[in-house]
């Protein structure tokens, strides 16, 4: 069983003034929203009995949080967009908006994509001003106008950090893709956020030559529903060719969990300083970062796949 200790939420970072929460949008943080975070010290597998045997036929990786430990990177391309534009919320016009560090570890773990985020925030806190609309936006076309210009000029921030070559792949990533093709593994990402920020992202994570050799790769803009919608993983699997139930996803979030498990694949956790606490009973295992873990250590696992379901 895996050690525990208990820390304040990302001990290692010492917010500046501006990634205080401000007292004018603490009422539409859920009571949850700051809190003491839980981390799992060291690697913990599920307990299941033995079942028909699956083989790894297929290792799925998703991108942000596995390949990259990138949300403190969207919040800031955010808070540079509400910054650059302006946005300023009826309960906090004093000064641009901008989510603090707590407020967008619960915000980002509860609502996927950059749109629905923006779009959920505004309805609970109002609709801002900006340099867009010098007033309120009042209809649903002026909203989607807000949230598409928002949205783009975030992307191409986020784009600028990544290229910057400030960026590295967590632990262990790099080996682990190399060990699967080496292998004759079939190789996948499948990742929420759009295809243009994603390509980016491998090109220079994970190099070129490893993205073009991918054997599926797949972004929000290919699916209809995004996680925990499990439909790109239903997609990725029929591309590859390759049974559900012998591909491997690698995951972060819960939501990300969900999707693998309800498109009937088995999921591995290697979790960030803002996932740490969540509920990943339905992992088969849990894991810091991937830097111990080797493709035999994967096959273990499918080969003895649980029936506690």
């Amino acid at each position: 069983m895996a050690s525990i200790a208990t820390t304040l939420v990302r001990p290692n970072l010492i917010p500046s003034s501006s990634d205080l929460v401000s007292p004018s949008l603490r009422p539409s943080l859920p009571p949850s929203a700051i809190r003491f975070r839980t981390f799992r010290k060291s690697t913990t597998h599920k307990r299941f009995s033995l079942s028909v045997s699956a083989a790894l036929q297929a290792l799925i990786f998703d991108c942000d949080g596995v390949i990259l430990e990138s949300e403190h990177l969207h919040r800031q391309a955010y808070n540079d967009a509400f910054l650059h534009f302006d946005v300023r919320c009826p309960n906090s016009t004093s000064q641009p908006l901008n989510w603090s560090i707590e407020f967008y570890d619960e915000l980002q773990n509860r609502i996927g994509g950059g749109k629905p985020k923006m779009r959920w925030y505004f309805k609970e806190n109002g609709w801002p001003s900006s340099t867009i609309f010098e007033k309120a936006p009042e209809d649903d076309e002026e909203r989607a106008k807000l949230i598409d210009i928002l949205q783009d000029w975030k992307t191409e921030r986020y784009k600028e950090i990544i290229k910057s070559g400030t960026v590295s792949p967590r632990p262990g990533v790099l080996r682990l893709m190399d060990e699967a093709k080496s292998a004759g593994r079939k190789l996948a990402v499948c990742s929420a956020a759009t295809k243009s920020s994603v390509i980016l992202c491998l090109e220079n994570l994970i190099g070129n030559d490893r993205f073009q050799n991918l054997d599926c790769f797949l972004a929000g803009d290919d699916v209809k529903e995004k996680k925990p919608d499990p439909s790109i993983y239903k997609t990725a699997s029929k591309k590859l060719g390759v049974s559900e139930k012998d591909c491997l996803v690698v995951e972060d979030s819960v939501i990300g969990l969900q999707a693998a498990t309800k498109a009937g694949m088995q999921c591995v956790i290697t979790y960030t300083t803002s996932t740490a606490n969540q509920d990943f009973k339905e992992a088969i295992a849990t894991y810091p970062d991937l830097s111990d873990i080797r493709l035999k250590d994967l096959d273990s696992l499918l080969q003895n796949v649980a029936t506690t379901r």
